[in-house]
């Protein structure tokens, strides 16, 4: 199964659609005339859901047996979102979803009397694997909503008697900006699961005072996404980390050369398990790159401490190395994050004659009265002066990909 990101552009759907070389295309009715044009530059025939699988399955019939699959096989192929050019497809096999559902039955103190709410889009990993499927196989319940409206969202948490969410930091963030936030019958929400690497602790704070514990999760595509999270038991005690390895996987933070570093280091995620990826795609290189003696190189930063507890820094790639030192953006950006002048930020590293890169601060202001000195008066006192942003840079809205994903690169391509 290979689930498509109906936000992409018909270009890009017909190269993922060329890259896999499906048998079938399912479709949904409000995507019938896309589906059928893209069915048909692909070469491969498409049906409705619904009706249409019966059609589906009487034309297409393999004989197999659905429940005869092997720990081994390979069942889903998800494309990553692509910052860093084309896609990947990240084939993820069933030793990995049910090792990825093991762990969210562990972290969610998952039951069958749980009913899971899920507002995330399906052809995600994180909106299929976090907790619907998850759900499915202990027996819970699973609403889907297919759109995010924050007042309907909160509406059906009293409604349905909603006992776990996920949500990302943006969602949560419309959630809490809602004036039935406060208001809002939250009573059978038991908890809330946040899938991000580096979520505001405020947001976290603002859920913890309604008595709900935030529970961070962390993966990729290549782990299913489950890798390392926190427990409700621990949540709100541990504010800020990621949590703990999962049950089913192991973890190291490694240097460059893959050599495990003492704790309190900063270092590379690497993870090895069922959980992970058995390859890519039609990409034999990127699967060499990625996966080194079992462990799968995630490219994220972070530092082990002395409870194992995992602390989340930043993207490798991310890293700005400003006269010898490592400066991680995630960290300015944790600074900016309570100044209210400004509407979306990010921070990216500039080349400089000097230093070698300099960090710089790329943003979207609320008016125009906000000015740079505003912005680099705000790290004063709060973050070490090395590490500290060297200027500002205004724009309209901030570069990002189908999934609304900031592009690192094209920030840093303003500049």
């Amino acid at each position: 199964m290979v689930p498509l990101n109906w936000r992409l552009s018909e270009e890009e759907l017909a190269w993922q659609m060329a890259d896999a070389a499906p048998s079938m295309l399912l479709y949904g009715t409000d995507f019938a005339a896309a589906a059928e044009q893209l069915g048909r530059s692909a070469g491969c025939p498409a049906f409705e859901i619904g009706a249409g699988l019966e059609k589906a399955r009487a034309e297409h019939a393999t004989g197999a047996d659905a429940g005869t699959g092997s720990a081994d096989a390979e069942l889903m192929v998800v494309y990553t979102s692509g910052t860093t050019g084309r896609p990947k497809g990240a084939v993820l096999g069933q030793a990995a979803m049910r090792a990825n559902a093991e762990m969210s039955h562990h972290a969610y103190a998952m039951t069958p009397d749980d009913l899971v709410l899920n507002i995330l889009p399906l052809f995600h990993v994180g909106g299929l694997n976090i907790q619907p499927l998850p759900a499915l196989l202990a027996g819970a319940g699973v609403v889907i909503h297919d759109g995010f409206d924050p007042a309907a969202v909160l509406a059906a948490i009293g409604s349905h008697r909603i006992t776990q969410m996920t949500v990302v930091p943006t969602i949560l963030g419309a959630l809490l900006g809602t004036p039935e936030w406060q208001e809002a019958d939250l009573s059978s929400l038991r908890m809330m699961a946040i899938g991000s690497t580096d979520v505001p602790v405020a947001l976290i704070e603002a859920v913890h005072a309604r008595g709900i514990p935030v529970v961070q999760v962390y993966g990729a595509t290549e782990t299913s996404p489950t890798a390392i999270y926190q427990t409700a038991d621990i949540a709100a005690a541990t504010v800020g980390s990621i949590g703990r390895a999962g049950s089913r996987c192991e973890i190291r933070i490694t240097g460059d050369d893959g050599t495990e570093l003492p704790v309190g280091e900063v270092g590379e995620i690497r993870v090895r398990g069922d959980n992970i990826l058995t390859r890519y795609w039609n990409n034999e290189s990127a699967s060499t790159e990625s996966i080194v003696d079992g462990w799968f190189r995630t490219g994220d930063m972070a530092r082990l401490d002395a409870d194992g507890l995992y602390w989340f820094a930043d993207r490798l790639k991310h890293v700005i190395i400003s006269g010898g030192e490592n400066i991680y953006p995630a960290e300015l950006e944790r600074v900016l994050a309570d100044f209210e002048g400004l509407t979306e930020f990010a921070i990216v590293g500039r080349d400089d004659p000097r230093w070698g890169q300099v960090p710089v601060v790329v943003a979207a202001r609320s008016g125009p009265s906000v000015t740079s000195d505003d912005v680099l008066a705000h790290f004063e006192g709060r973050i070490a002066r090395f590490k500290r942003p060297k200027d500002v840079v205004f724009i309209e809205a901030l570069p990002r990909n189908a999934l609304g994903k900031v592009v690192a690169a094209n920030v840093r391509a303003l500049l």
